[in-house]
């Protein structure tokens, strides 16, 4: 898989969707952000199955991020799930342990960067993202169609890959003493501490680096070029050693799979998600917190 990029074009794809081995996955989702004043704001994770029902890439199922792929026993928000509910979930949607997953959100973001990471995690690597995404695909007026196809069950076998997902005392530690790169991938407002999102506490990871997610997408969600790319990574510090360990958070581990995508792109493999992100880490008082 060393030479597999995990960026799909609509090109790409419009030409590869009648491929028996391909399951194209709609993840559409929100997160909405409501300011409460004085520097607070609230934020409610919501799927868009509504708009899968009313119209989606032909042959592709839908998945809701909120719900679907996360563990509804963990009390922190929107963790992964545990591998026999991320099985039978993939199993059913046809997905099995051969098929190559292409998976698009509203514009190549954040939800479906997160599934990529999800089947990485448990060890599934054949999966795209499709650049641009629904925006991209429907701006070119390719194919869409209401109706959801017969999906006929696999066997899909989780093999979890525990170094992709980072646990609190994991990023503490690596806080400490220097262990690992740490980014930040929220807004630079949340960041600085300006900004508080819930009731959680203000600032970052002492030592966290800050890269906002959205500033790796273009206007219209495509990503942007390999040297555009490769400009904010630096600018952010990440080393150019490709070797070097790196950890991304965000609120939910979910915008914080932008980045650590994009590093995946170039040829970074020692990459973890802090799962937890800072919903975990800014409610937890036994952490730190640098503003």
């Amino acid at each position: 898989m060393d030479n597999f990029d995990p960026l799909a074009g609509t090109d790409w794809l419009g030409d590869h969707l009648e491929d028996l081995d391909i399951r194209v996955v709609d993840i559409r989702g929100y997160v909405k952000k409501t300011d409460l004043g004085e520097g607070r704001q609230s934020a409610e994770y919501l799927g868009a199955r509504e708009e899968y029902d009313e119209a989606h890439i032909p042959g592709s199922i839908y998945m809701d991020w909120t719900r679907d792929i996360t563990d509804p026993e963990n009390p922190v928000p929107a963790q992964v799930a545990p591998p026999e509910r991320f099985a039978a979930l993939m199993g059913s949607s046809g997905i099995g342990d051969d098929t190559h997953v292409v998976v698009y959100d509203h514009a190549g973001g954040q939800f479906a960067t997160r599934l990529w990471w999800a089947l990485n995690y448990y060890g599934h690597e054949r999966v795209s993202v499709l650049d641009g995404g629904w925006e991209k695909w429907t701006a070119e007026d390719r194919p869409i169609t209401a109706e959801v196809p017969a999906v006929e069950p696999a066997t899909f076998t989780p093999r979890p890959q525990p170094e992709w997902r980072a646990e609190a005392e994991e990023v503490l530690a690596a806080s400490e003493n220097d262990g690992a790169f740490i980014l930040d991938a929220r807004d630079e407002g949340q960041y600085t501490g300006a900004v508080t999102r819930g009731e959680g506490r203000p600032g970052h990871v002492p030592g966290a680096k800050h890269l906002h997610a959205d500033s790796l997408l273009r206007e219209g969600g495509t990503f942007r070029s390999d040297e555009e790319l490769a400009e904010k990574l630096r600018e952010a510090g990440v080393p150019d050693d490709r070797e070097a360990p790196v950890v991304a958070y965000c609120n939910g581990g979910v915008a914080a799979t932008v980045p650590l995508f994009a590093l995946h792109r170039f040829g970074y493999r020692n990459l973890a998600n802090y799962d937890g992100s800072w919903n975990e880490w800014g409610s937890r008082e036994d952490l730190p917190a640098e503003r």
